[in-house]
Protein backbone atom coordinates (compact mmCIF):
# COMPACT_ATOMS: atom_id res chain seq x y z
CA UNK A 1 0.00 0.00 0.00
CA UNK A 2 1.30 3.12 -1.38
CA UNK A 3 0.69 6.96 0.51
CA UNK A 4 0.32 10.11 -0.54
CA UNK A 5 -0.37 13.04 1.54
CA UNK A 6 -3.34 15.55 0.46
CA UNK A 7 -1.18 18.08 0.06
CA UNK A 8 0.78 16.76 -2.86
CA UNK A 9 -2.72 16.49 -4.70
CA UNK A 10 -3.71 20.03 -4.05
CA UNK A 11 -0.43 21.28 -5.56
CA UNK A 12 -1.07 19.69 -8.29
CA UNK A 13 -4.91 20.69 -8.93
CA UNK A 14 -3.58 24.24 -8.28
CA UNK A 15 -0.81 23.95 -10.93
CA UNK A 16 -3.11 21.85 -13.41
CA UNK A 17 -6.40 25.07 -13.11
CA UNK A 18 -3.28 27.46 -14.39
CA UNK A 19 -1.90 25.00 -17.11
CA UNK A 20 -5.25 24.27 -18.52
CA UNK A 21 -6.35 27.84 -18.73
CA UNK A 22 -3.21 29.41 -20.14
CA UNK A 23 -1.95 26.50 -22.41
CA UNK A 24 -3.81 24.84 -24.95
CA UNK A 25 -3.35 21.14 -25.80
CA UNK A 26 -0.91 20.64 -28.74
CA UNK A 27 -3.32 17.85 -30.21
CA UNK A 28 -5.77 20.78 -30.97
CA UNK A 29 -3.12 22.83 -32.22
CA UNK A 30 -2.19 20.73 -34.71
CA UNK A 31 -6.17 20.36 -35.22
CA UNK A 32 -6.81 23.72 -35.60
CA UNK A 33 -3.63 24.24 -38.00
CA UNK A 34 -4.68 21.27 -40.49
CA UNK A 35 -8.29 22.85 -41.02
CA UNK A 36 -6.54 26.32 -41.78
CA UNK A 37 -4.76 25.08 -44.09
CA UNK A 38 -7.45 23.03 -46.12
CA UNK A 39 -10.25 25.91 -45.37
CA UNK A 40 -11.55 27.41 -48.56
CA UNK A 41 -13.39 30.49 -47.05
CA UNK A 42 -11.26 33.84 -46.44
CA UNK A 43 -13.71 35.21 -43.73
CA UNK A 44 -12.96 31.08 -41.83
CA UNK A 45 -9.33 30.76 -42.96
CA UNK A 46 -9.38 34.49 -41.19
CA UNK A 47 -11.33 33.67 -37.89
CA UNK A 48 -8.83 30.55 -37.55
CA UNK A 49 -5.59 32.98 -37.97
CA UNK A 50 -6.72 35.12 -34.90
CA UNK A 51 -7.73 31.71 -32.81
CA UNK A 52 -4.09 30.59 -33.28
CA UNK A 53 -3.13 34.25 -32.72
CA UNK A 54 -4.99 33.87 -29.70
CA UNK A 55 -3.51 30.91 -27.96
CA UNK A 56 -0.08 32.04 -28.82
CA UNK A 57 -0.28 34.80 -26.89
CA UNK A 58 -1.54 32.78 -23.93
CA UNK A 59 1.13 30.46 -23.88
CA UNK A 60 3.73 33.37 -24.50
CA UNK A 61 1.95 35.68 -21.60
CA UNK A 62 0.63 33.15 -19.33
CA UNK A 63 -2.36 34.57 -19.28
CA UNK A 64 -6.09 32.72 -19.89
CA UNK A 65 -7.14 31.72 -23.78
CA UNK A 66 -11.01 32.10 -22.93
CA UNK A 67 -12.17 35.07 -20.26
CA UNK A 68 -14.31 32.12 -19.51
CA UNK A 69 -12.15 29.67 -17.11
CA UNK A 70 -14.63 27.54 -16.51
CA UNK A 71 -16.49 25.68 -14.08
CA UNK A 72 -13.86 23.13 -12.80
CA UNK A 73 -14.11 19.25 -13.57
CA UNK A 74 -11.32 17.05 -11.90
CA UNK A 75 -11.71 13.48 -13.25
CA UNK A 76 -9.39 11.54 -10.64
CA UNK A 77 -8.25 7.88 -11.36
CA UNK A 78 -7.35 6.78 -8.30
CA UNK A 79 -5.05 3.02 -7.50
CA UNK A 80 -7.02 0.67 -5.38
CA UNK A 81 -3.50 0.48 -3.44
CA UNK A 82 -3.26 3.74 -3.25
CA UNK A 83 -4.18 5.41 0.63
CA UNK A 84 -4.70 8.91 0.53
CA UNK A 85 -3.83 11.21 3.71
CA UNK A 86 -6.42 13.62 4.28
CA UNK A 87 -9.95 13.93 2.39
CA UNK A 88 -9.63 14.12 -0.94
CA UNK A 89 -12.35 16.17 -1.83
CA UNK A 90 -10.61 18.86 0.55
CA UNK A 91 -7.34 18.70 -1.28
CA UNK A 92 -9.19 19.21 -4.75
CA UNK A 93 -11.00 21.87 -3.54
CA UNK A 94 -7.89 23.54 -1.96
CA UNK A 95 -6.41 22.91 -4.94
CA UNK A 96 -8.54 24.68 -7.41
CA UNK A 97 -8.91 27.68 -4.92
CA UNK A 98 -5.45 28.62 -4.61
CA UNK A 99 -5.18 28.04 -8.73
CA UNK A 100 -8.18 30.03 -9.55
CA UNK A 101 -7.21 32.80 -7.05
CA UNK A 102 -3.32 32.91 -7.81
CA UNK A 103 -3.44 32.37 -11.40
CA UNK A 104 -6.13 35.22 -11.73
CA UNK A 105 -8.68 33.35 -13.41
CA UNK A 106 -12.34 34.53 -13.42
CA UNK A 107 -14.22 32.81 -10.96
CA UNK A 108 -17.49 31.66 -12.30
CA UNK A 109 -19.32 29.14 -9.36
CA UNK A 110 -22.29 29.83 -7.72
CA UNK A 111 -23.13 27.94 -4.62
CA UNK A 112 -26.38 27.45 -5.06
CA UNK A 113 -28.58 27.13 -8.88
CA UNK A 114 -31.01 29.10 -7.55
CA UNK A 115 -29.84 31.80 -5.23
CA UNK A 116 -26.68 32.09 -7.65
CA UNK A 117 -24.20 33.45 -5.28
CA UNK A 118 -20.80 33.67 -6.29
CA UNK A 119 -19.09 31.31 -3.75
CA UNK A 120 -15.74 33.83 -5.00
CA UNK A 121 -12.70 31.30 -5.57
CA UNK A 122 -14.49 28.54 -8.34
CA UNK A 123 -15.38 26.25 -5.83
CA UNK A 124 -16.50 23.34 -5.03
CA UNK A 125 -15.10 21.38 -7.90
CA UNK A 126 -16.84 18.74 -10.16
CA UNK A 127 -15.43 15.71 -9.19
CA UNK A 128 -15.11 12.45 -10.91
CA UNK A 129 -14.01 9.56 -9.19
CA UNK A 130 -12.96 6.17 -10.91
CA UNK A 131 -11.14 3.33 -8.76
CA UNK A 132 -8.18 1.34 -10.80
CA UNK A 133 -5.91 -0.57 -10.41
CA UNK A 134 -2.35 0.42 -8.60
CA UNK A 135 -1.07 2.63 -7.05
CA UNK A 136 -1.41 5.73 -8.84
CA UNK A 137 -2.99 8.58 -9.10
CA UNK A 138 -3.86 10.29 -12.31
CA UNK A 139 -5.46 14.14 -11.86
CA UNK A 140 -7.19 15.74 -15.35
CA UNK A 141 -8.23 19.14 -14.52
CA UNK A 142 -10.55 19.93 -17.33
CA UNK A 143 -12.05 23.92 -16.82
CA UNK A 144 -15.84 24.00 -18.32
CA UNK A 145 -16.62 27.16 -19.96
CA UNK A 146 -20.69 27.27 -20.04
CA UNK A 147 -21.00 29.03 -23.58
CA UNK A 148 -20.15 25.19 -25.31
CA UNK A 149 -21.61 23.50 -21.79
CA UNK A 150 -25.28 25.17 -22.63
CA UNK A 151 -25.54 23.70 -25.77
CA UNK A 152 -24.92 20.11 -24.95
CA UNK A 153 -27.96 17.66 -24.88
CA UNK A 154 -29.57 14.38 -24.01
CA UNK A 155 -32.06 12.21 -25.29
CA UNK A 156 -33.65 8.73 -24.17
CA UNK A 157 -33.80 7.13 -27.91
CA UNK A 158 -36.09 4.10 -28.28
CA UNK A 159 -33.80 0.71 -29.60
CA UNK A 160 -36.19 1.30 -32.71
CA UNK A 161 -34.40 4.40 -33.15
CA UNK A 162 -31.42 2.23 -34.11
CA UNK A 163 -28.09 3.90 -35.47
CA UNK A 164 -29.87 6.43 -37.52
CA UNK A 165 -31.75 7.92 -34.82
CA UNK A 166 -28.43 8.08 -32.90
CA UNK A 167 -26.65 10.47 -35.64
CA UNK A 168 -29.62 12.11 -36.40
CA UNK A 169 -29.52 13.30 -32.68
CA UNK A 170 -26.29 14.23 -33.01
CA UNK A 171 -26.70 16.48 -35.94
CA UNK A 172 -29.32 18.09 -34.11
CA UNK A 173 -27.64 18.83 -31.28
CA UNK A 174 -24.74 20.83 -33.57
CA UNK A 175 -26.86 22.70 -35.63
CA UNK A 176 -28.84 24.00 -32.91
CA UNK A 177 -26.31 25.12 -31.55
CA UNK A 178 -25.72 26.86 -34.86
CA UNK A 179 -22.43 29.48 -33.46
CA UNK A 180 -23.39 29.90 -29.65
CA UNK A 181 -20.77 27.58 -28.50
CA UNK A 182 -17.52 29.52 -30.67
CA UNK A 183 -16.73 26.85 -32.80
CA UNK A 184 -14.85 25.16 -34.37
CA UNK A 185 -16.04 22.82 -31.48
CA UNK A 186 -15.10 19.40 -30.10
CA UNK A 187 -18.18 17.17 -29.96
CA UNK A 188 -18.04 14.30 -27.17
CA UNK A 189 -20.40 11.67 -27.68
CA UNK A 190 -21.96 9.21 -24.61
CA UNK A 191 -24.13 5.95 -26.39
CA UNK A 192 -25.34 3.84 -23.97
CA UNK A 193 -25.42 3.04 -20.02
CA UNK A 194 -27.65 4.78 -17.85
CA UNK A 195 -29.15 8.43 -18.55
CA UNK A 196 -26.56 9.96 -16.00
CA UNK A 197 -23.57 7.68 -17.36
CA UNK A 198 -24.42 8.77 -21.10
CA UNK A 199 -23.73 12.17 -20.00
CA UNK A 200 -20.58 11.23 -17.84
CA UNK A 201 -19.62 9.38 -21.20
CA UNK A 202 -20.05 12.45 -23.46
CA UNK A 203 -17.99 14.16 -21.14
CA UNK A 204 -14.80 11.66 -20.50
CA UNK A 205 -14.91 11.90 -24.26
CA UNK A 206 -13.59 15.01 -24.48
CA UNK A 207 -10.70 14.27 -22.23
CA UNK A 208 -9.36 12.40 -25.34
CA UNK A 209 -7.06 13.42 -27.95
CA UNK A 210 -9.05 14.81 -30.50
CA UNK A 211 -6.30 12.74 -33.15
CA UNK A 212 -6.94 9.23 -31.45
CA UNK A 213 -9.79 7.88 -32.78
CA UNK A 214 -11.88 4.90 -31.05
CA UNK A 215 -10.53 1.64 -30.42
CA UNK A 216 -13.69 0.27 -32.16
CA UNK A 217 -12.82 0.47 -35.48
CA UNK A 218 -16.80 0.61 -35.97
CA UNK A 219 -17.19 3.49 -33.85
CA UNK A 220 -13.96 5.51 -35.12
CA UNK A 221 -15.56 5.06 -39.02
CA UNK A 222 -18.42 6.61 -36.94
CA UNK A 223 -16.63 9.51 -35.27
CA UNK A 224 -15.34 9.93 -39.29
CA UNK A 225 -19.06 10.22 -40.50
CA UNK A 226 -20.41 12.44 -37.78
CA UNK A 227 -17.13 14.63 -38.39
CA UNK A 228 -17.75 14.96 -42.20
CA UNK A 229 -21.39 15.58 -42.01
CA UNK A 230 -21.23 17.73 -39.00
CA UNK A 231 -18.80 20.15 -41.32
CA UNK A 232 -21.55 20.09 -44.37
CA UNK A 233 -23.80 21.83 -41.90
CA UNK A 234 -21.65 25.33 -42.98
CA UNK A 235 -21.19 26.58 -39.82
CA UNK A 236 -17.74 27.11 -39.80
CA UNK A 237 -15.60 29.35 -37.20
CA UNK A 238 -17.64 31.50 -34.69
CA UNK A 239 -20.20 30.92 -37.17
CA UNK A 240 -19.13 33.12 -40.13
CA UNK A 241 -19.14 30.13 -42.39
CA UNK A 242 -16.84 27.15 -43.67
CA UNK A 243 -15.77 24.10 -43.47
CA UNK A 244 -14.82 23.88 -40.25
CA UNK A 245 -17.45 23.86 -37.72
CA UNK A 246 -16.16 20.78 -35.70
CA UNK A 247 -12.18 19.93 -35.10
CA UNK A 248 -13.42 16.28 -34.11
CA UNK A 249 -16.05 13.64 -32.86
CA UNK A 250 -15.11 11.27 -29.86
CA UNK A 251 -17.88 8.65 -29.24
CA UNK A 252 -17.46 6.80 -25.85
CA UNK A 253 -19.84 3.50 -25.24
CA UNK A 254 -21.24 1.45 -22.69
CA UNK A 255 -23.20 -1.60 -22.72
CA UNK A 256 -27.24 -0.69 -21.40
CA UNK A 257 -30.56 -2.14 -20.96
CA UNK A 258 -32.48 -3.75 -23.59
CA UNK A 259 -35.47 -1.02 -23.49
CA UNK A 260 -33.43 2.05 -23.71
CA UNK A 261 -30.53 3.79 -26.09
CA UNK A 262 -29.40 7.07 -24.10
CA UNK A 263 -27.43 8.95 -26.18
CA UNK A 264 -25.89 12.45 -24.74
CA UNK A 265 -23.75 15.09 -26.70
CA UNK A 266 -21.35 17.46 -24.96
CA UNK A 267 -19.65 20.35 -27.17
CA UNK A 268 -16.99 22.40 -26.27
CA UNK A 269 -15.24 25.18 -28.07
CA UNK A 270 -12.03 24.62 -29.62
CA UNK A 271 -10.54 25.36 -26.09
CA UNK A 272 -11.14 22.08 -25.28
CA UNK A 273 -8.64 22.76 -22.15
CA UNK A 274 -7.50 19.33 -20.16
CA UNK A 275 -4.29 18.84 -18.59
CA UNK A 276 -2.99 15.56 -16.53
CA UNK A 277 -0.51 14.27 -14.42
CA UNK A 278 0.07 11.14 -12.37
CA UNK A 279 1.23 11.13 -8.86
Amino acid sequence: MRNIQSEVITKAVRDLCIEANCHLPSDIKEAIGACKACEPFAIAKSVLDRIEENYEIADADNVPICQDTGLACVFLEIGQDLHIEGNIKDAVDEGVRQGYTEGYLRKSCVGDPIERVNTGDNTPAVIYYDLVPGDQLKITVAPKGFGSENMSQLKMLKPSDGLTGVKDFILKVVEEAGPNPCPPIVVGVGIGGTFDKAAYLAKKALMRPVDQRNEKPFYAELEAEMLEKINQLGIGPQGFGGKTTALAVNIETLPTHIAGLPVAVNINCHVTRHKSVTL
